[in-house]
């Protein structure tokens, strides 16, 4: 390919991204970033926009215009105490991001497309003084062809005015049941993150940007549009499979029967299949029938092992055409599903099996990664390994957020962690008209079209909790979910035009068509949200849950000190309540979260931290140091319990996905990790009981503790185990076990203890030492006499 002076010199100078392809061009980097409020008519020409006063400053792309203001010093961090009110008027602004950039040179057979990986979120895109096209949607990518709009030498302007998220949405008339939800209206008919309007994790955050990269892709007029490997059918014991590639293009007429299609699949840089073939059509399928297959399987079950493959497209005098590269997994996947749950005679079922295996899955919620989500790609990798640390097996990407990028499913595959994808809307009832369905489904052909090639993703989710926010405020109402045109018709019938191999739930928790005819009653659901009063977590509501599979459930812990020091003005860390419990001080209401700055709408779950305290503990400490410290062990007790609880009923129940793994913003949570990725002690909890082969004890039942020892694998396991009582040293149980692949068996029946204290559980695994422990006893315990048994059992770091 010829090149620019420009363009050469780019090269020269390698200011190419790694891992750019030879016709990729950035455009990221700085840009100029024009804003002002809008006016009454929206501004959406660049003849208009020279009309109109503005602030002009340097904008960074990928990025968020607060980002921008902040490093022109025109706002404070809004992350630190009450600076995020102060974002409030730039809602109501209008944004304009400007670059010139130079004409690349092509070839007769090239053109060039202009690429955006998000917009954020209503923008019509000039390129010298031409539209090229107007945008709606946040989460999808969006590409044009400019090769015509390009100037032939020299510099082109491009610029994208984008117009207030906020003020847009008075445009959109809303349906009864739209109104008076957890969601905000606002963000009921447009398509931007639910969390940015505000929920009970993540602050109202309204923001505007390029957030993800921009770029020029030259490309030859015969070029791969979609390739889509998917597995048909496989032979685990023969080690057998069979794929399909389905593979469309773009070629010119001209260039049928003179093209040619290369395909090769390699294993650890090993060939093990290769084949060619004329170009006769644009689409066409490729039967692929594999021996010796190395299977992908999640974390646990076996190597999550992958495949290279490449498809290159070449003319007929050799000249590479097209390319496309990925790597691939060889499974199946189904999600067997009994959607009414008659318990205890005739149980619902909620089970993944991959590769004919039936899994028990030990997860976690995937939450906005920062609400700035340009910042998003920085840190992806630290966020992420945190569940690999903690062996989470399955990860479930939340209907509140954007689509993670391609790198995020990249990893999943990589680490055997297992996907659970929502479609991005939650907490209300959506617009049911046709303009509304026909939005949805453009944005789920993109998303499905992106990953579902990806073997680590096993399940789509039509939305987060919608079928049960009809439930919340319109109980009276009996609305049917199952009559909802977007859950139960739009995003089916993408899935199986576009994914069939993969199953859809059409929401969490799904309140099937038999549940809603026998009264909505959530003891019917065999999956659910277990959040409830949240009170003691051995209360009723968590031991007797009828459920057979848990998607969220958690509890509250506060950060460590160092990170309220940051998150918090220096005056407002401590006394964190003003005298009295419920009194908590103002930046102490924002982070919990308190939506906006008049209303204390959501500050009051700074209660469940002190309550649940208090019901452990029996007070609550005057000390910050030791109220965190309570805090954070009430939370890591609970999720270990809840963990533990669910493992324990394997395999009459099948999974448990707590919340969450980590935060997306300075702030009071469920999470274990915060924003800063400071530990709470519920992680290190969590990454005992999530051990592939774990030893535990439940609560006594029938005047006894049951030793269980649970397996995830696909292999027995023996093991010996040795419980002592860490205040005596007394010797509570000794022996040996052994427990079949995939199974769970139960090594003793221990006699309930008296009195309160820790039991150590001293265990090894086919040679591997681990240990957990065991609280015994009825609350309230004495926090200096917990700290002190933590500290002997000598797993875990106790200040």
């Amino acid at each position: 390919m010829k090149y620019s002076f420009y363009l050469w010199v780019l090269l020269l100078f390698g200011l190419f991204p790694v891992g750019m392809k030879a016709g990729n061009i950035s455009l990221n980097g700085t840009w100029n970033l024009k804003f002002f409020p809008q006016p009454k008519e929206a501004v959406r020409t660049p003849q208009d926009l020279t009309d109109v006063q503005g602030t002009i400053i340097e904008a960074k792309v990928p990025g968020n215009v607060e980002l921008d203001m902040l490093a022109a010093g025109l706002i404070k961090d809004p992350m630190i105490g009450n600076n995020v009110y102060t974002l409030r008027p730039y809602e109501g602004y209008q944004w304009c991001y400007s670059k010139k950039f130079a004409t690349p040179e092509i070839k007769e057979d090239e053109q060039v497309r202009l690429f955006f990986g998000g917009i954020d979120c209503l923008a019509d895109i000039w390129l010298n003084g031409q539209l090229i096209g107007s945008v709606d949607n946040m989460f999808i990518e969006h590409e044009f062809n400019v090769t015509k709009f390009l100037e032939k030498s020299g510099e082109n302007d491009l610029q994208v005015i984008i117009r207030s998220s906020v003020i847009e949405a008075q445009k959109y008339f809303l349906g009864t049941f739209s109104i008076g939800n957890f969601a905000n209206e606002e963000s009921v008919y447009l398509r931007r993150a639910p969390h940015t309007y505000g929920w009970d994790i993540m602050p109202r955050l309204v923001s505007a940007g390029l957030w993800r990269d921009v770029e020029l892709r030259v490309i030859n007029h015969t070029h791969i549009v979609d390739a889509h490997w998917m597995t048909s059918t496989i032979d685990t014991e023969h080690k057998k499979a069979q794929l399909f590639l389905d593979l469309q293009t773009e070629i010119p007429f001209s260039q049928l029967d003179k093209s040619r299609a290369v395909v090769t699949l390699k294993r650890k840089g090993k060939e093990v299949y290769k084949t060619e073939f004329d170009i006769v059509k644009h689409a066409f399928r490729l039967i692929v029938n594999l021996e010796n297959v190395d299977f992908w399987w999640p974390r646990g079950y076996g190597e999550p092992a992958l495949y290279d493959a490449e498809i290159r497209l070449i003319s007929e005098n050799g000249r590479l055409l097209s390319e496309h590269s990925s790597r691939i997994g060889i499974r199946t996947t189904k999600l067997d599903l009994k959607d009414i749950n008659h318990m205890p005679d005739d149980p619902g079922r909620f089970c993944f099996i991959v590769n004919g295996e039936r899994l028990f899955v030990k997860g976690t919620n995937w939450v906005p990664i920062d609400a700035l989500h340009s910042r998003d790609a920085s840190l992806l990798e630290d966020a992420f390994n945190l569940m690999v640390e903690m062996n989470c097996n399955m990860v479930r990407c939340w209907g509140g957020n954007v689509y993670e990028d391609s790198r995020f499913f990249d990893l999943c595959d990589e680490n055997g962690i297992m996907v659970w994808q929502d479609f991005a809307m939650g907490c209300t009832f959506y617009p049911q008209r046709q303009d509304f369905a026909d939005a949805i489904e453009k944005e789920a052909i993109s998303i499905v079209r992106k990953f579902r090639s990806h073997p680590s993703l096993v399940l789509w989710s039509g939305n987060n909790e919608d079928d049960i926010a009809l439930r919340w405020t319109l109980v009276n109402f009996n609305i049917n979910p199952n009559k909802d045109v977007v859950s139960r018709k739009v995003l089916p019938q993408v899935i199986y035009e576009m994914d069939p191999t993969r199953p859809f739930l059409p929401s969490s928790p799904y309140l099937s068509q038999a549940a809603y005819e026998e009264g909505s009653n959530e003891d019917l659901f065999p999956e659910n949200h277990l959040w409830g009063p949240r009170g003691y977590y051995k209360d009723p509501f968590y031991t007797e849950a009828k459920a057979r599979f848990v998607s969220e459930i958690g509890y509250h812990g506060c950060p460590n000190r160092e990170s309220l020091e940051k998150m918090f003005t220096k005056d407002y860390v401590n006394p964190w309540l003003n005298g009295q419990v419920g009194l908590w001080n103002d930046e102490w209401m924002t982070k919990a979260v308190r939506i906006y700055n008049q209303e204390p709408k959501q500050g009051g779950r700074n209660d469940l931290m002190t309550n649940q305290v208090k019901i452990l503990f029996g007070s609550i400490p005057k000390g910050l140091d030791d109220f965190i410290m309570a805090s954070q062990s009430v939370q890591a007790e609970a999720m270990k319990f809840f963990v533990e609880m669910w493992r324990g009923d394997k395999p009459d129940r099948s999974g448990i996905i707590w919340w969450n793994v980590r935060d997306g913003w300075p702030v009071l949570s469920d999470a274990v990790v915060d924003y800063y990725n400071s530990k709470k002690l519920a992680f290190h909890f969590l990454k005992n009981v999530h051990e592939d082969v774990c030893v535990f004890m439940n609560d006594a039942k029938d005047g006894s503790y049951p030793l269980v020892v649970v397996n995830d694998t696909r292999w027995s396991s023996k093991g010996n185990v040795v419980i002592t009582d860490v205040a005596t040293g007394k010797e509570i149980y000794k022996g040996s076990f052994t427990v079949d692949a995939n199974d769970r068996g139960e090594i003793a029946k221990l006699p309930k203890m008296s009195g309160q204290g820790v039991l150590l559980i001293n265990y090894d695994v086919d040679g591997k030492k681990l240990a957990n422990h065991y609280l015994y006893g009825e609350p309230p315990f004495k926090l200096d006499d917990y700290k002190n048994w933590l500290k002997k059992t000598k797993i875990y770091t106790i200040k």
